[in-house]
């Protein structure tokens, strides 16, 4: 460790304690002043319950600088070595004034079993912890960079192996500003060239192999020079960002994980998806009692197509319903039709001007209405509003292993693909933003997408 890491490190306590102990100060004179934080707005009535400020110190502001201190402590905000970004550190200060917060209302009204001198006076030390915490730690840390600029406290990285370092790790080591990269060396020998010059802090091995003495010979060169020794995952490098740090008992264990869509994600996705779609069944209901009643005034009976769809893993075969928008036969005539696929870059089937079309069908497609019935599906859990687009079995039989990645989440009534060409890209393009969608996940880019399909669906032209 570095001597300015540890002096910036244990710098950030004295100063989050003179920042809860300043916010406990300034909301007191605030309240016996009887002035808001709205300037010229006068809503408080004279304070009567506020000690005198000689105990507030003694008695509450003095123990909740040590109640701050030991939540940010627990939420490693005291870490001497930290590897957080600064916006991470900034989401953990407030999440730690919460919950100072939280605790402060728990111990008066649980514990002392009464009320806080005052509700304004506590909002308003909420207030200003969280904004002269983030001052204090946001002066600490420009001045942190302004020293690591000058050369005070970076750390010296080489990196070892026959293979070169990955791209994506040699541009951050040479734009973050806490680390110097001397370069690549390929043996032992270099690596100890190298030390000879410069005091290395981290060697990082690119072709780790536990069973080559090479590798044995590096560690214990590092250990017995004192240097740090890291290794860069051997396989799945192109997707640093799904690869989770785990452990298996003690052992330290990286783990792949597909998508992003897990945990408390995959729950908020699902409630989403619940409430969305009930929504809609309820307000689109009408529409879709006019939709029916014409298909049977058009060409009769079924309303509904079902069309059965590979789902999520690839093994669920899952009932993908549409408003019917072909003729009664239409399945048996697509082996008549299959020489006018104009789909000839992968497993897909598509007739441009399909003439099993009926007219209301080609009203219904061309405003997407006939898979507003799939919004039943996705209540009921088939699909995801947002999601790769399911494909028949006979065409899933013939992906390739890349092209079955996109089973790693459940297939949507939109998705990217949907939004950027539809029926008009090559299946590879679909796939390949079909697994950027699971990759890279979020609620937020799906609210995007859903966004985007409403104008996508406006703006297309037929099919």
């Amino acid at each position: 460790m570095k001597k300015t890491e540890a002096l910036f490190g244990i710098l950030r306590i004295p100063l989050d304690g003179l920042a809860v102990f300043s916010a406990l100060a300034l909301s007191y004179r605030l309240r016996t002043a009887q002035i808001d934080l709205l300037p010229r707005v006068q809503l408080l009535e004279p304070a009567t319950t506020l000690p005198p400020f000689e105990y507030y110190l003694q008695t509450f502001v003095t123990p909740s600088v040590l109640v701050f201190i030991l939540i940010a402590a627990a939420l490693r905000l005291y870490a001497l070595r930290s590897t957080e970004s600064a916006w991470r550190e900034m989401g953990r200060v407030i999440l730690a004034a919460l919950l100072w917060l939280t605790f402060i209302v728990a111990w008066y009204f649980l514990v002392r079993k009464e009320l806080f001198y005052s509700r304004i006076l506590l909002l308003h030390s909420a207030f200003f912890l969280v904004l002269l915490s983030l001052f204090g730690r946001t002066s600490l840390i420009l001045l942190e960079r302004a020293f690591l600029r000058m050369g005070f406290g970076r750390r010296l990285v080489v990196s070892i192996g026959h293979h070169p370092l990955s791209e994506i790790a040699k541009e951050t080591l040479k734009h973050d500003v806490h680390y110097q990269y001397l370069g690549h060396v390929e043996n032992l020998q270099g690596l100890q060239h190298i030390m000879h010059r410069h005091p290395l802090d981290l060697t990082l091995q690119t072709d780790p192999n536990p069973g080559s003495g090479e590798t044995i010979a590096i560690i214990d060169y590092c250990r017995s020079h004192q240097v740090g020794y890291g290794f860069l995952p051997p396989v799945l490098a192109d997707v640093p960002h799904l690869l989770q740090v785990d452990r298996l008992g003690l052992v330290p264990l990286v783990r792949f994980q597909p998508t992003p869509l897990d945990g408390w994600g995959r729950v908020a996705k699902r409630l989403f998806d619940i409430v969305v779609s009930a929504v809609a069944l309820v307000l689109l209901s009408p529409l879709m009692l006019l939709i029916a009643l014409a298909i049977i005034v058009d060409t009769g009976w079924p309303i509904l197509y079902v069309s059965r769809r590979v789902g999520q893993s690839g093994r669920r075969r899952i009932p993908m319903m549409k408003f019917r928008s072909m003729v009664r036969n239409a399945d048996r005539q697509k082996e008549q039709l299959k020489s006018q696929n104009a789909r000839h870059d992968g497993p897909l089937f598509k007739v441009r001007n399909d003439p099993r079309v009926t007219r209301t069908g080609r009203f219904l497609r061309r405003w997407t209405l006939d898979e507003l019935p799939q919004l039943l599906n996705v209540l009921l859990g088939h699909l995801s509003l947002v999601g790769p687009r399911p494909h028949l079995p006979e065409e899933v039989e013939r992906y390739s292993l890349l092209e079955r990645r996109v089973f790693a989440v459940k297939p949507g009534m939109t998705g990217l693909a949907q939004i950027s060409g539809r029926s008009d890209l090559k299946f590879e393009d679909e796939v390949r933003l079909d697994l950027q969608y699971i990759e890279e996940w979020s609620l937020l880019l799906d609210l995007w997408i859903l966004w985007r399909t409403v104008f996508t669906v406006i703006g297309r032209r037929n099919d």
